[in-house]
């Protein structure tokens, strides 16, 4: 994302983290010395910082609510009949004709409200966390295991408000499912099950996340200090940088997401089947449960739907890019001319 002088249409300056800028040409403004243009300027009051996360996540988790609706049901170790895919393209074609147009989005509600307050935690908690380890760990530039430690911690704040929403939205894409409403959802799970329901899941979940974040930050740090050492404006760099990262780690926390999953779900043609009463809790006995039905090759299901392929790879690369724009939109409207 590009901040710009003296309002939108004014000149655009690079900042580098060096302190370093590259003036648009000829422009009048000054450069406020050590910004680094993907990120909101270090004047940013933290509700900016929480503004812009919010809107990021909505816009992320909306486009790619449809893709996660096919993961999860491709994630189900014992999946009816009628819910068995492919692919991500025939999945959603499948679900349109026989389920009606709307019903990949089931659950959106739900995931939006959730994404909104998570986000605005995470990103406010990330950009402080990482300015300060950075100024402790490494004093002219940008560390590596700081980028990593902000992003374990942000994801303690974010996964503790969106945990009960993951668990309501996965309930609600699960084929047939009995739930029409995020709140006739919410209810049943509550008086059914208890409050800890929502929260089942909650140490698989920083399990998955912590690695995932951590890889992902380090990797994306990493490959744009190879593709653009600099930080000019380059949005080809997010290109490379986002969606190579995105896809490690993806891939590697895969085996964590379908024990997520199946803990979320409860699934119950799955339970019966591995002779389980009552209701499955504790990410080992998930670990054994997905094994015991579905081998090693269970905990890879979906996993196509999390790594580069045909028609996922620009959709996630394409989201990636454009969070990154709103952040910065939201940044420059709230902090004014620099």
């Amino acid at each position: 994302m590009e901040l710009r002088c003296g309002g939108v249409g004014g000149q655009a300056v690079g900042r580098r983290m060096d302190g370093d800028s590259r003036d648009g040409g000829g422009g009048g403004c000054k450069d406020a010395g050590s910004e680094d243009y993907e990120n909101l300027p270090t004047s940013a009051s933290l509700s900016t910082h929480m503004t812009a996360g919010a809107m990021a996540g909505i816009l992320e988790h909306s486009v790619m609510y449809p893709v996660d609706s096919v993961k999860t049901r491709m994630q189900s170790l014992n999946p009816d009949p009628k819910a068995q895919y492919t692919s991500v393209y025939g999945a959603l074609k499948k679900i349109i004709r026989t389920e009606g147009f709307w019903r990949p989005l089931r659950g959106l509600n739900v995931m939006m409200m959730g994404a909104g307050p998570a986000h605005a935690m995470y990103f406010a908690c990330y950009e402080n966390m990482k300015r300060t380890l950075n100024a402790v760990l490494h004093h002219q530039g940008n560390s590596h295991l700081a980028n990593g430690i902000a992003g374990s911690m942000a994801t303690l704040l974010h996964d503790a408000v969106m945990n009960p929403a993951e668990v309501v939205k996965q309930r609600m894409q699960m084929y047939d499912s009995p739930h029409r409403s995020a709140l006739s959802c919410i209810w049943t799970v509550w008086r059914t099950e208890g409050l800890g329901a929502f929260y089942r899941s909650y140490t698989t979940q920083l399990t998955m996340n912590i690695p995932f974040q951590s890889i992902h930050f380090i990797t994306y740090e990493f490959l744009q200090e190879q593709v653009n050492p600099h930080r000019s404006y380059n949005p080809q760099s997010h290109i490379i940088s986002g969606g190579l990262a995105g896809a490690l780690a993806a891939a590697a926390t895969t085996p964590l997401d379908v024990c997520k999953t199946l803990l979320n779900t409860q699934e119950n043609m799955a339970l019966n089947l591995a002779n389980i009463s009552g209701r499955l809790s504790g990410m080992a006995n998930a670990f054994r449960m997905v094994y015991q039905l579905n081998g090693l090759s269970g905990y890879f299901k979906g996993i196509q739907d999390q790594r580069p392929g045909p028609g996922v790879s620009s959709l996630a690369v394409s989201t990636h890019v454009c969070t990154h724009h709103v952040a910065g939109w939201v940044a420059l409207e709230a902090s004014g001319p620099q």
